[in-house]
């Protein structure tokens, strides 16, 4: 194996990579952005794996406002399953949210990779008002079918 490069941005390329999640985050319904004295409600889905973590911004309507991942930020290999990887993704989505100016967070987490909690924990330090954290990892309730006896 030889050596490794880190990939380290310059502040033009997170300036850059911060436009372009601006010009995702407000997308045609300009007309119907809400006035900054009202209060927008919107869902962040976090969903952690043992490889990766993708958080999803959405309106109450299930409408995808931003999304961001562990991958997409520029973390690679077994670096994205890292909670420092999952706080780095929030932090892009916490930017997304404060330009849209949205105060009330409903959180729904899946999965069970290490960015869980570091990711709610970076919302939670962004000052956003979290209303609800709710987990929706899906769990086994019976599992397969066992093998027969073994016959020698």
């Amino acid at each position: 194996m030889g050596k490794k490069k880190v990939i380290k941005q310059t502040e033009e390329e997170l300036l850059k990579e911060g436009e372009k999640a601006e010009k995702s985050a407000v997308k045609k319904d300009v007309k119907t952005a809400p006035s900054p004295g009202r209060i927008m409600e919107g869902r962040i889905y976090i969903s952690s794996s043992y490889n990766n973590t993708i958080i999803t911004l959405t309106d109450n309507q299930g409408n995808v406002l931003a999304w961001s991942s562990a991958g997409a930020v520029g973390f690679k290999g077994t670096k994205k399953a890292t909670p420092f990887a999952a706080s780095k993704v929030a932090e892009v989505i916490s930017q997304t949210i404060q330009k849209l100016g949205i105060q009330k967070l409903s959180i729904l987490v899946k999965g069970i990779g290490g960015g869980r909690e570091s990711a709610i924990r970076s919302f939670a330090a962004k000052g956003l008002e979290i209303v609800s954290i709710t987990d929706m990892t899906p769990v086994p309730h019976d599992g397969p079918r066992p093998p027969k006896v073994r016959r020698v």
